[in-house]
């Protein structure tokens, strides 16, 4: 399916685009909310300024996306690969991002208030002058990550219930 046929199909209802491969598509400031595009190859796709609030992105690949100024607030990111994505002044206020591998992602001035970080892989990762204000996080390492001006006010430590997944080296933060 082409980009456009996607798009077609988007508006006239269709939201399960599981498993669609839209590689370095261009979806720049597409309307996408509360679509399904669990385990989707968008490595490399242009997302900037779309808005994928309440959309279903766990397991997807989106290695080296333009997510620029997108709106994922209240997304399912869980074990998304967003490794060298580019996610500045997006919002993902809300968003689950439990064993997500966002290392070497540029995510400079984002919002992450409120999100959940557990178990995920930051390493590289730029979060300068980020909000991440009431954001849970657990067993999550912070090597080499850039956190000059960042909002780190009423972070929590939180329980998981349940957790699955590729193990790597974490740290585990308490309540600040």
């Amino acid at each position: 399916m082409n980009t456009q046929e996607f798009l077609h199909e988007y508006n006239q209802g269709y939201r399960d685009f599981s498993g669609i491969r839209l590689h370095s598509s261009d979806l720049q400031g597409a309307s996408l909310s509360g679509i399904d595009l669990s385990e989707s190859d968008l490595s490399g796709a242009d997302l900037s300024g779309a808005n994928l609030s309440r959309a279903n992105l766990s397991r997807a690949n989106l290695t080296n996306a333009d997510l620029n100024g997108a709106d994922l607030s209240g997304a399912n990111l869980q074990e998304i690969n967003l490794i060298g994505a580019s996610l500045r002044k997006s919002s993902l206020v809300g968003a689950n991002l439990e064993q997500a591998d966002i290392r070497s992602a540029d995510l400079e001035d984002a919002d992450l208030s409120g999100t959940t970080l557990n178990e995920v892989a930051l390493s590289g990762a730029n979060l300068r002058n980020a909000k991440l204000s009431s954001a849970c996080i657990m067993k999550t390492s912070l090597d080499d990550v850039e956190l000059e001006g960042a909002d780190l006010s009423e972070l929590r430590a939180c329980e998981v219930a349940s957790i699955s997944g590729t193990p790597h080296r974490w740290i585990s933060w308490g309540t600040h």
